[in-house]
């Protein structure tokens, strides 16, 4: 069995005014951050809305493509990376994630952490992330570093431009295949 094994991140844009709000300011194509452990996409992990419905009320949240926030959004864009990692480094990022997981309601959005990393001052509470801290957080604690800076610095565009990063899709997050197989087979 192979020691090497990969995770994927994707970014996003679902073109929502909170998103169109922060694209004004980053000037980057995507403002939103994702984990997954599987090249569908089919579990997905980020700091974003708990209800589709309300983007006031932001969380921990478990992404399903099909029924969640993005099904909502089918004209979203997204970029998805796949990152060589060690199968250690997989058994910690489930480890931290399941912390996540067991203790959902505990965690908050971190919406003053965004206008932190938009004056360059890192804003951190206990429990309490935006996407792309998060996903820094849980790569940098299982031993991951991308960037020397603290994952309460770093923007979906940090991913972008990480050389790491392998560039699998590009494009509307609808038309990537092994969504439109699962939407397929979801329609059935």
């Amino acid at each position: 069995m192979t020691d090497h094994q990969s995770v994927y991140i994707m970014l996003s844009d679902t073109g929502t005014i909170f998103t169109s709000l922060i694209k004004t300011y980053t000037r980057a194509p995507y403002n939103h951050a994702s984990l997954s452990f599987d090249p569908e996409l089919r579990e997905m992990y980020s700091f974003g809305r708990k209800n589709p419905k309300n983007p006031i009320n932001g969380g921990f949240v478990k992404e399903d493509i099909l029924t969640g926030t993005y099904s909502r959004y089918k004209e979203t864009t997204c970029v998805i990376y796949k990152l060589e990692v060690t199968e250690r480094q997989v058994e910690k990022m489930k480890r931290i994630l399941d912390v996540f997981i067991r203790n959902n309601n505990k965690f908050l959005y971190n919406i003053l952490g965004v206008i932190g990393v938009s004056i360059k001052e890192p804003i951190e509470f206990s429990n309490s992330y935006f996407c792309s801290q998060f996903v820094a957080e849980i790569l940098k604690r299982s031993g991951i570093n991308l960037w020397d800076k603290l994952p309460a610095m770093v923007t979906p565009e940090d991913f972008r431009k990480n050389e790491r990063l392998e560039l699998i899709y590009e494009g509307k997050l609808f038309d990537f295949e092994p969504i439109k197989k699962q939407l397929k087979n979801y329609d059935e």
